[in-house]
């Protein structure tokens, strides 16, 4: 599928602040799930210096420095992607060997137990690695209330859990903690998905990927419980949902800020 994205936000400033570097997290990855057809990225006022290159994640970002007191900040992001996973069960699953775990020690943090005691109560009804998490994904859609919230960081997996509702962020971040109580290696992804494109608001989107062996980064999407296809498409991924945000930066200064975005998606099949 061939999907464009158009993304614009602006911050405004109440009284004229200096910005502190900014991270841009808004070119999509070019793996074996997608390739990058074109990106066009603008950031007004034109910062004094820039750089694009790979962060701790590998996800492909700029990083933005400015030299003089502005009193908004507007970064526009145009971009066309072609999807590719039609199957994403296209793989052989094999156990992590020794080195793999090893290296993927920062995602497998151990979560709180009220959250291991969840995820133990799907296990126990799923046969294997991929049974648990089809269940786990299922029981995150039909059973927790999607609530949208636009403003706010993602809630930790136990107060969602607890509450049983939550955004598309908080849903993949209990799914990812949920993943690993069971050893499997999680992360937390921010992109676009196709379906919004008819929605009167556009919103990004967020859901988890896990590693498996022989397969390798693979999403599942809590809010819909579905498997991720052709219909996602990945700007960042990180352990911590903080490191896969469009845009970070603080800036000094006196003042009020606000955030308004718009974003808009179109899709058509190959």
């Amino acid at each position: 599928m061939r999907i464009s994205v158009t993304h614009s936000t602006l911050y405004r400033y109440s009284n004229a602040v200096y910005l502190e570097p900014h991270t841009v997290r808004l070119r999509p990855r070019q793996d074996g799930s997608q390739r990058l057809l074109q990106h066009q990225l603008s950031i007004a006022p034109a910062p004094a210096g820039q750089s694009e290159c790979l962060d701790q994640d590998g996800n492909v970002v700029v990083e933005a420095w400015f030299d003089h007191p502005t009193h908004t900040l507007s970064v526009e992001s145009m971009f066309s992607v072609e999807t590719l996973r039609a199957n994403p069960f296209d793989f052989l699953l094999r156990e992590y060997s020794t080195p793999v775990r090893a290296a993927l020690a920062p995602y497998l943090r151990e979560p709180a137990p009220e959250v291991r005691a969840f995820a133990a109560s799907i296990a126990g009804g799923a046969g294997h690695t991929l049974d648990f998490l089809s269940a786990l994904n299922r029981s995150l859609a039909q059973e927790f209330r999607y609530e949208a919230r636009e403003a706010g960081a993602a809630h930790a997996a136990d107060l969602t859990l607890r509450s049983r509702e939550g955004s598309c962020r908080d849903l993949a971040v209990l799914f990812c903690d949920a993943a690993r109580a069971m050893g499997i290696a999680a992360r937390f992804v921010s992109g676009y998905e196709c379906g919004a494109a008819g929605r009167d608001k556009v919103h990004m989107h967020a859901w988890a990927e896990v590693y498996l062996q022989g397969g390798g980064w693979r999403g599942y999407d809590p809010s819909a419980g579905l498997a991720v296809s052709t219909s996602h498409v990945a700007l960042a991924a990180a352990a911590d949902p903080h490191l896969a945000a469009p845009v970070s930066g603080t800036f000094r200064g006196a003042a009020e800020a606000s955030m308004e975005f718009a974003i808009g998606i179109s899709g058509a099949g190959a």
